[in-house]
């Protein structure tokens, strides 16, 4: 089962790098940029929400302080317009981190419910921020520095960039799923008070998971701003984005690895084909209300857990159909099995 298990994630991948080259229309190829960008995003919230239980509903503000981070270092360092770059990926996740840890130590100084409304309030004071401060461009945003890449191979370098943060991203949850770390954000979720009781470091592990989330939420940010060439305000500290990134992790299966990635998958690329195809911009929202309808009426925990339970049915009714015999006492060997053995 582990080397099936192995197996289906190297098929994966492989079919994820295999895209561009098989499928060479930039508008499909954008979709993907921005779908691999959303895998990201969720499987990072995933990995301190759906792990321990606090909803966090302000990760936009990673998001944009990644973008700005590119923008602004681009501009003020006179980064060469190119690949280049891409080396200020990783400081728009570091920046990330330095933000999330004093918001973190306010925010998750109290228990759940509370802690979404602060990550609510948290987010509308960095957008109102970034609206009313000089050095962000106001509301007139800020523009990168132009990269002249042939309009058919655009999008090509930013979703192989996109793509290794999605790696990164479901390796670091994976990491932190099989640690110690990992089982005290799940004994957090399950119960707080007893984790603390037990020993736990709640405040620590809490605050060191969000930290940790952040960071590939801001690289992801760091590539939609390299990728539009141009930011504003309420685009990147974008509300819609946190109920998004909450809705695919719910949608795919909460607390699961691959529920994220398979939430991010369908509804991302759905939105923003419908986007491009159709010329209401809202239709999309009428696809997501019928489809989250069917999975909460009948895969309340998700699509993922939804099949893992049923396989673990399944098992459960084939053990008993076909109960194992009752092994029988050992005889005693010969003296010829006796030199075998």
């Amino acid at each position: 089962m582990s080397k099936l298990k192995y197996s289906w994630w190297a098929v994966a991948v492989a079919a994820f790098a295999l895209f561009p080259v098989v499928v060479t229309n930039p508008t499909y190829t954008a979709i993907g940029v921005y779908t691999l960008l959303f895998m990201a995003c969720a499987t990072s919230w995933n990995m301190f929400s759906g792990y321990s239980g606090y909803i966090a509903l302000g990760s936009s503000v990673f998001y944009g302080v990644g973008a700005y981070t590119m923008a602004l270092a681009s501009i003020h360092w006179h980064m060469a317009p190119g690949a280049a770059m891409f080396w200020l990926v990783p400081l728009g996740g570091l920046v990330a981190v330095v933000i999330a840890v004093p918001i973190g130590w306010i925010a998750l100084r109290v228990r759940r419910h509370t802690f979404v409304v602060i990550t609510i309030a948290i987010f509308f004071i960095f957008q109102l921020g970034a609206i009313n401060f000089g050095f962000t461009g106001g509301t007139a945003g800020l523009s990168l520095p132009f990269i002249q890449w042939d309009a058919s191979y655009y999008n090509v370098p930013f979703y192989y960039v996109a793509l290794g943060i999605v790696l990164v991203a479901v390796v670091i949850s994976a990491a932190v799923r099989r640690s110690r770390f990992g089982l005290q954000l799940l004994a957090i979720r399950d119960d707080e008070d007893r984790a603390l009781g037990l020993g736990v470091k709640v405040g620590a592990v809490k605050l060191s998971g969000f930290a940790l989330s952040a960071f590939v939420i801001g690289m992801a940010g760091a590539i939609y701003a390299m990728f539009q060439g141009q930011i504003y305000p309420q685009f990147v500290f974008d509300p819609t984005f946190d109920v998004s990134v909450a809705l695919m992790s719910f949608f795919g299966g909460l607390g699961t690895l691959t529920g994220p990635l398979l939430g991010a998958l369908v509804l991302e690329s759905a939105q923003q084909y419908l986007t491009v195809t159709y010329s209401n911009g809202s239709l999309y929202l009428i696809f997501f209300g019928a489809l989250f309808l069917i999975v909460i009426t009948f895969m309340p925990r998700g699509v993922v857990n939804f099949f893992l339970d049923r396989r673990r049915a399944t098992l459960a009714a084939a053990s008993m159909a076909n109960p194992s015999p009752t092994p029988s006492a050992p005889s005693t060997p010969t003296p010829a099995a006796r030199s075998l053995v």
